[in-house]
């Protein structure tokens, strides 16, 4: 659709023109187009974008006149001239847009109401504020942040009261139109040839003033009850990891949006296991005998049942073997890291005669035969003090 030329009579802005719409317009059609542009350049839709804004405030302009009978017969006589001294457009903030015009966003198809996204709700009155959100710190052990855990939180949030229904009324009555702003939430005041546009000090921008608060909650048509709610921490949880459950926080006064819950996960530290990423560390003791001769010995798991590796002859101390996938589940891929074994060789602290008498045997062999290891330490060793000597 396009605009017909301007009236000749006309100076400055065309409005028709900056709705896209001729001068026979109905106001359905001139509310439609509005409503589609205001859209298109709502700041939300554009944040940071200083033209998307000042094209907001300009559509905002031309509705307000061209959907008031008596301002457009004005403006189709006379042009933005006929229009002074009376209250039209000088739109400096965008609250003041959706406190007039949010009823006209009521019940747009794709978008739940309209009125719920400008914040507005009807004749100049806001949504609610939104509700708070809370947060709980959740600890679980290795073991659950490998396996993944279902629980049961409990936790206080803010809901409506049961006395007003979440009114914020006492019972029998309801809240009055702002006898300061007539309900728009926006008052106007005039300084010289400048007028300025305000939230209404009586009724908070709201448009409605509450005479009669509700004891039980004070006028706030909210109290404090606790909340269980079931939640499910997937496998691979690591240490300091946050979730949220939308909605789960303080519902919001007023019918306002409800805030969030933020559950803090802590995954406590274990006596065998060392997380690094998708991996594990486990130190396993073995005796010399298994570390020289070989053995196969058990090893922990995060999973149900214990694993096996084999140790090879002649594994030295701080060797690391690995078991593949016996580590922690990836969150995205549920691909598990692995479970890498350091070996330790314990020494033990008190020997039977029968176990001195056999390692002194091998301490002797060990003497006449040294290994690669030691036998390179003696080589150096002597040539270390061979030239101190000469």
């Amino acid at each position: 659709m396009t605009a017909s030329k301007a009236n000749p009579h006309m100076a400055g802005r065309d409005y028709y023109e900056v709705l896209g719409v001729p001068r026979g317009a109905s106001l359905d059609d001139i509310k439609s187009a509005y409503r589609k542009l205001a859209l298109r350049h709502h700041p939300d839709r554009n944040p940071g974008d200083a033209q998307a804004e000042a094209r907001f405030k300009e559509l905002a302009e031309a509705y307000e006149v061209l959907s008031d009978p008596e301002k457009r017969s004005l403006y189709d006589r006379y042009g933005e001239a006929g229009l002074k001294g009376v209250r039209h457009g000088a739109f400096t903030t965008v609250d003041e847009i959706f406190s007039m015009f949010g009823d006209v966003f009521a019940g747009f198809p794709g978008f739940g109401g309209l009125g719920d996204f400008f914040g507005t709700g009807g004749r100049g009155r806001r949504r609610g504020r939104r509700g708070q959100s809370r947060r709980l710190q959740f600890e679980l052990d290795l073991i659950e942040a490998a396996r993944g855990v279902t629980r049961t939180v409990v936790y206080e949030r803010m809901e409506p009261c049961e006395a007003c229904s979440g009114s914020g009324v006492e019972a029998g009555h309801r809240r009055e139109t702002c006898p300061q702003c007539g309900g728009y939430g926006q008052v106007e005041t005039t300084r010289g040839f400048f007028r300025m546009r305000t939230t209404c000090p009586a009724c908070a921008g709201r448009g409605e003033v509450n005479r009669h608060p509700c004891a039980e909650c004070r006028g706030s048509g909210l109290t404090v009850r606790k909340r269980e709610l079931t939640v499910t921490i997937p496998a691979g949880v690591d240490d300091g990891m946050e979730f949220v459950r939308s909605g789960e926080g303080d519902l919001g006064p007023e019918g306002g949006f409800p805030g969030d819950l933020y559950l803090l996960v802590r995954v406590k530290s274990h006596p065998l296991f060392d997380r690094r990423g998708r991996n594990l560390y486990c130190r396993v003791p073995l005796t010399f005998a298994q570390a020289a001769l070989g053995a196969t010995v058990p090893v922990p798991t995060v999973d149900e049942e214990a694993a096996e590796v084999t140790v090879p002859k002649g594994t030295q101390p701080g060797t690391v073997l690995r078991l593949r996938g016996r580590g922690m589940p990836d969150l995205e891929t549920t691909r598990r890291g692995d479970l890498l074994v350091e070996v330790t060789v314990e020494v033990p602290r008190r020997l039977s005669q029968e176990q001195r008498r056999l390692i002194q045997e091998l301490g002797e062999l060990e003497g006449e035969r040294p290994g690669p290891v030691r036998r390179g330490f003696l080589d150096k060793l002597r040539e270390l003090f061979g030239q101190e000597n000469q």
